[in-house]
């Protein structure tokens, strides 16, 4: 008996035997001092979390230890709910776990939008219930809030949860789990929302790693024709890990995922983290890798069943989309920098833009919010001064942008320049930035902010989803 329970521990203290990862300059990194690259899949079998059946979660990170992938990314989580289970199961296959913070009810709005006690509150209990896990990799404080250019007045609301979140982080004592948002990929705000939410000079204010769900490349294509050469060029030397957090257009179809070779290639390796292919379970959208059973009619009803698809029990490849992921995951192993080689200087810290043309509207370095305010239609609720200021860059990054603190003025939607000078778009705007041909965004709000049904649609690939975590 007692060799029994001293098995068991053993096996739960290996279980977590994981090394931790950290957020450094533009990289993450393991306790161990290796450059980590995520090699993920999007994780979400229905709406409801999907890390407390422990026994399929063993089912489905063995078959993604084959796959070749270290990372799951999952959009809603019950922070009530026990996970000891499933996230020891995917510790033990050597899989890491990025969480979203945010719920149907609290995420932060794009329209209207608000950083409040409640939204504190419940994004702070997920880290609570997650933080001692060794194989927690991040936190989301948002998914794609801003989905068309005019909703960018959301963005200081992010940067105001990313930072109290991280403040918080710190005064419970916890690891610095990363904190991070995952971002639409609009043309329009390229690269404008990725620097403001790492501008300023203030890092406590600042996000700790930006995810990109982009769905640029779709076959035939290249890294040239893809757009991909221009993520590149915006991502060179960025401050924070970037990284892309869904990816994997699949049309016209099968998905060869020959965007993973650039990824983890010569071409962007020396910037980009890794990717989170979109998604493991097999829906209408065709998005799947794997699937729980055959397709079944839309009205019929089950324990596992929603929408026509079962959504548990033993995961089977769908072929040959499977196999062309695990075979590019197999070939391409890059081995980055060890931490105690890598120096920060080598990043570049990016100055807060300027308001564009083309839909950006934070006009500088202005204040981020308290806890507690909104944006109305015409102003802050108060409209504090704007602290910090951002370091210098260089030319190239700063010729159409503006560094150092910005007074704001209670007008317009209260993110406004007081001075109000002509603005310009940075010059990646008129070619690294450009949208492919034919790209055009389009973004529907379902009335009770719980579902968002939308479409990307970017020369021949078509996306369109109505997904549990939207």
């Amino acid at each position: 008996m007692h060799s029994s329970l001293l098995l068991a521990l053993c096996s739960a203290t290996l279980s977590y035997a994981i090394p931790t990862i950290e957020a450094v300059g533009g990289k993450f990194f393991t306790s161990d001092g290796d450059q980590f690259f995520i090699k993920g899949v999007a994780y979400q079998l229905t709406e409801k979390d999907p890390l407390v059946d422990t026994e399929q979660c063993k089912r489905d990170a063995s078959l993604m230890k084959k796959l070749g992938a270290n990372t799951i990314r999952v959009y809603h989580v019950d922070p009530k709910a026990d996970h000891d289970g499933c996230m020891s199961a995917f510790a033990d296959a050597g899989i890491y776990a990025m969480v979203d913070m945010d719920t149907f009810d609290t995420y932060i709005l794009p329209n209207d939008p608000w950083w409040n006690q409640t939204q504190f509150d419940a994004y702070s209990k997920v880290m609570d219930t997650f933080h001692d896990y060794d194989n927690l990799l991040g936190l989301f404080v948002g998914n794609e809030i801003i989905a068309i250019n005019n909703q960018s007045l959301a963005a200081p609301f992010i940067k105001a949860s990313a930072r109290d979140l991280k403040a918080y982080r710190d005064s419970k004592g916890y690891r610095k789990i990363p904190v991070g948002y995952s971002a639409t990929d609009i043309a329009e705000l390229r690269p404008w929302l990725q620097d403001y939410l790492t501008c300023g000079g203030n890092a406590s204010e600042n996000i700790d790693f930006y995810g990109l769900n982009s769905y640029q490349w779709c076959d035939p294509t290249d890294y040239k024709t893809s757009g991909y050469i221009n993520l590149q060029e915006q991502a060179k030397n960025f401050p924070v890990p970037i990284f892309f957090s869904e990816t994997g257009c699949n049309k016209p179809g099968p998905r060869l995922f020959n965007d993973q070779d650039s990824i983890f290639g010569p071409e962007m390796v020396n910037d980009w983290s890794g990717a989170i292919v979109y998604e493991w379970i097999q829906e209408a959208n065709e998005y799947g890798l794997i699937s729980y059973g055959p397709k079944v009619d839309p009205t019929v009803t089950g324990k596992d069943i929603v929408g026509g698809f079962t959504r548990a029990g033993t995961p089977t490849p769908v072929k040959p989309d499977f196999d062309n992921l695990s075979k590019h995951w197999a070939t391409i192993t890059p081995t980055g920098v060890a931490r105690s080689e890598y120096n920060t200087k080598s990043i570049s810290t990016r100055a807060c833009p300027t308001s564009t043309p083309s839909g950006w509207l934070v006009n500088g370095n202005v204040a981020v919010p308290t806890l507690g305010e909104t944006l109305t239609a015409s102003s802050y609720s108060s409209v504090p001064s704007a602290t910090g200021t951002a370091a210098s860059a260089e030319p190239s990054e700063t010729q159409n942008a503006v560094s150092g603190s910005k007074e704001i003025a209670g007008m317009g939607a209260g993110l406004v320049e007081a001075s109000q000078s002509q603005p310009q778009q940075p010059s990646s705007s008129s070619s690294a930035a450009a949208p492919v041909a034919g790209g055009e965004i389009v973004e529907q709000h379902c009335d009770d902010h719980k579902r968002r049904a939308w479409s990307i649609k970017n020369k021949n690939c078509l996306r369109a989803k109505l997904n549990w975590h939207r």
